[in-house]
């Protein structure tokens, strides 16, 4: 066993051929080397906030803003678990959704925010799909990610925002309602950015969840 160790040892230092090049290279790469060995991974990545939040807790009280925001985040975990949408993390009034496919994400949050009771807040979002790097193994960084964060801020209640999107990247029961042109801050000016949400009339069926307050 000690025989084993050593030569495991002397192998990952560069020693077992006397050519020292593991023990020169390993953690002695350029920074472009680096970041070019992170995981780049093809995702959609959606956000969505609830609007006017911080007046509703000023103006109804901390208890009532509670009820607003657990009612949001059960419905979100609830319709994320129905269209098979990782929930990246809440943030505070809102949330980071992630699909590996742009079809499920843009249903799960039009669902999301035809749902939601409008009389009590109205959610917003944005969704935007691509290329980012996979960063210490549960965050990503990249274009898209803050692509569909600055749509998401653009939104307007009850608003879901992206650019782009052919009538079949979406379900049967969703349509393009309308266009912005919009300048988004640090991204740049955007025109035709696409108002997605469902078809007028289409049923919503109850949820099995207990909030029927956040039902239609």
């Amino acid at each position: 066993m000690a025989e084993i160790a050593e030569a495991s040892f002397a192998a990952r230092d560069g020693l077992g051929n006397g050519s020292g090049t593991a023990s020169e290279n390993t953690g002695m790469e350029s920074p472009r080397q680096l970041a070019d060995a992170m995981p780049m991974v093809e995702r959609a990545f959606v956000f969505v906030d609830l609007c006017g939040f911080t007046e509703f807790m000023a103006t109804n009280g901390e208890h009532s803003a509670v009820d607003a925001l657990n009612a949001f985040r059960n419905l979100t975990r609830e319709i994320a678990t129905r269209r098979g949408v990782r929930i990246a993390k809440w943030l505070g009034d809102g949330a980071m959704l992630i699909g590996t496919e742009t079809g499920p994400a843009i249903a799960a949050a039009a669902e999301l925010i035809a749902r939601y009771d409008g009389a009590t807040l109205a959610l917003r979002g944005g969704i935007a799909d691509g290329w980012a790097l996979l960063f210490d193994g549960d965050d990503y960084i990249g274009r898209p990610v803050n692509f569909s964060a600055r749509l998401c801020q653009a939104a307007r209640p009850g608003e879901l925002l992206g650019v782009g999107y052919a009538p079949d990247t979406f379900p049967a029961w969703m349509q393009v309602l309308g266009t912005r042109d919009l300048t988004l801050r640090g991204l740049g000016r955007f025109r035709r950015v696409q108002r997605l949400g469902i078809v007028p009339g289409t049923e919503l069926p109850a949820l099995s969840f207990a909030s029927a307050s956040h039902r239609r």
